[in-house]
Protein backbone atom coordinates (compact mmCIF):
# COMPACT_ATOMS: atom_id res chain seq x y z
CA UNK A 1 0.00 0.00 0.00
CA UNK A 2 2.83 2.40 0.82
CA UNK A 3 4.35 1.78 -2.63
CA UNK A 4 1.02 2.68 -4.22
CA UNK A 5 0.82 5.83 -2.11
CA UNK A 6 4.36 6.86 -3.10
CA UNK A 7 3.64 6.26 -6.80
CA UNK A 8 0.38 8.25 -6.53
CA UNK A 9 2.14 11.19 -4.88
CA UNK A 10 4.99 11.24 -7.40
CA UNK A 11 2.57 10.91 -10.32
CA UNK A 12 0.34 13.70 -9.01
CA UNK A 13 3.29 15.99 -8.49
CA UNK A 14 4.83 15.34 -11.90
CA UNK A 15 1.69 15.20 -14.03
CA UNK A 16 0.14 18.29 -12.47
CA UNK A 17 2.53 20.43 -14.46
CA UNK A 18 1.48 18.94 -17.81
CA UNK A 19 -2.27 18.95 -17.14
CA UNK A 20 -4.34 20.86 -19.66
CA UNK A 21 -5.52 24.36 -18.81
CA UNK A 22 -8.52 23.81 -21.10
CA UNK A 23 -11.92 23.29 -19.46
CA UNK A 24 -12.71 19.73 -18.42
CA UNK A 25 -15.74 17.88 -19.81
CA UNK A 26 -18.24 19.41 -17.40
CA UNK A 27 -16.98 22.96 -17.91
CA UNK A 28 -16.86 22.51 -21.68
CA UNK A 29 -20.43 21.18 -21.71
CA UNK A 30 -21.82 24.05 -19.64
CA UNK A 31 -20.03 26.58 -21.87
CA UNK A 32 -21.58 25.32 -25.12
CA UNK A 33 -23.17 28.25 -26.89
CA UNK A 34 -20.84 30.81 -25.32
CA UNK A 35 -17.47 32.20 -26.17
CA UNK A 36 -14.91 32.96 -23.49
CA UNK A 37 -13.52 36.49 -23.81
CA UNK A 38 -10.69 37.83 -21.70
CA UNK A 39 -11.51 41.30 -20.41
CA UNK A 40 -9.11 43.11 -18.12
CA UNK A 41 -7.31 39.91 -17.08
CA UNK A 42 -10.57 38.11 -16.25
CA UNK A 43 -12.65 35.76 -18.37
CA UNK A 44 -16.21 36.66 -19.35
CA UNK A 45 -18.75 34.50 -21.12
CA UNK A 46 -20.61 35.95 -24.10
CA UNK A 47 -23.62 34.19 -25.61
CA UNK A 48 -26.26 31.81 -24.24
CA UNK A 49 -25.07 28.89 -22.12
CA UNK A 50 -25.65 27.23 -18.77
CA UNK A 51 -22.36 28.53 -17.37
CA UNK A 52 -23.57 32.14 -17.48
CA UNK A 53 -25.93 31.46 -14.58
CA UNK A 54 -23.23 29.76 -12.49
CA UNK A 55 -22.15 31.40 -9.26
CA UNK A 56 -18.73 31.38 -7.64
CA UNK A 57 -18.24 28.39 -5.35
CA UNK A 58 -17.86 29.28 -1.67
CA UNK A 59 -14.43 27.61 -1.61
CA UNK A 60 -13.22 29.32 -4.79
CA UNK A 61 -10.81 31.48 -2.78
CA UNK A 62 -9.49 28.61 -0.66
CA UNK A 63 -5.74 27.94 -0.60
CA UNK A 64 -5.87 24.99 -3.05
CA UNK A 65 -8.55 26.31 -5.45
CA UNK A 66 -8.03 25.75 -9.19
CA UNK A 67 -5.25 23.20 -8.59
CA UNK A 68 -2.85 25.90 -7.39
CA UNK A 69 -1.59 27.15 -4.06
CA UNK A 70 -2.84 30.65 -3.38
CA UNK A 71 -3.38 31.19 -7.12
CA UNK A 72 0.30 30.57 -7.93
CA UNK A 73 0.29 28.28 -10.98
CA UNK A 74 3.98 27.46 -10.49
CA UNK A 75 2.98 25.44 -7.41
CA UNK A 76 0.53 23.18 -9.26
CA UNK A 77 2.65 20.07 -8.57
CA UNK A 78 2.69 20.76 -4.85
CA UNK A 79 -1.08 21.27 -4.92
CA UNK A 80 -1.39 17.87 -6.63
CA UNK A 81 0.75 16.21 -3.97
CA UNK A 82 -1.26 17.88 -1.19
CA UNK A 83 -4.50 16.73 -2.84
CA UNK A 84 -3.32 13.13 -2.98
CA UNK A 85 -2.09 13.34 0.62
CA UNK A 86 -5.48 14.68 1.73
CA UNK A 87 -7.28 11.88 -0.13
CA UNK A 88 -5.06 9.24 1.51
CA UNK A 89 -5.55 10.83 4.94
CA UNK A 90 -9.33 10.70 4.48
CA UNK A 91 -9.13 7.09 3.30
CA UNK A 92 -6.91 6.14 6.25
CA UNK A 93 -9.31 7.77 8.73
CA UNK A 94 -12.27 5.99 7.14
CA UNK A 95 -10.54 2.62 7.25
CA UNK A 96 -9.54 3.10 10.91
CA UNK A 97 -13.13 3.96 11.80
CA UNK A 98 -14.43 0.86 10.00
CA UNK A 99 -11.78 -1.34 11.61
CA UNK A 100 -12.57 0.04 15.09
CA UNK A 101 -16.28 -0.65 14.54
CA UNK A 102 -15.57 -4.23 13.49
CA UNK A 103 -13.36 -4.81 16.53
CA UNK A 104 -16.12 -3.49 18.83
CA UNK A 105 -18.70 -5.80 17.22
CA UNK A 106 -16.34 -8.79 17.39
CA UNK A 107 -15.58 -8.13 21.06
CA UNK A 108 -19.28 -7.72 21.85
CA UNK A 109 -20.13 -10.96 20.01
CA UNK A 110 -17.37 -12.83 21.89
CA UNK A 111 -18.69 -11.44 25.20
CA UNK A 112 -22.24 -12.52 24.31
CA UNK A 113 -21.00 -16.01 23.40
CA UNK A 114 -19.10 -16.29 26.70
CA UNK A 115 -22.20 -15.26 28.65
CA UNK A 116 -24.38 -17.70 26.73
CA UNK A 117 -21.84 -20.48 27.29
CA UNK A 118 -21.73 -19.89 31.05
CA UNK A 119 -25.53 -19.88 31.28
CA UNK A 120 -25.82 -23.31 29.65
CA UNK A 121 -23.19 -24.87 31.90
Amino acid sequence: MWTFAAVAVITAGALSYVASSQPDGLDATTQRGCTVVEVGGAEELHGECIARSAEEHRLANSPLADYTIGGNEELTGIAGVLGVAAAFAALFALLRTIRAGRKDRTAAAAGDAAIAGSETA
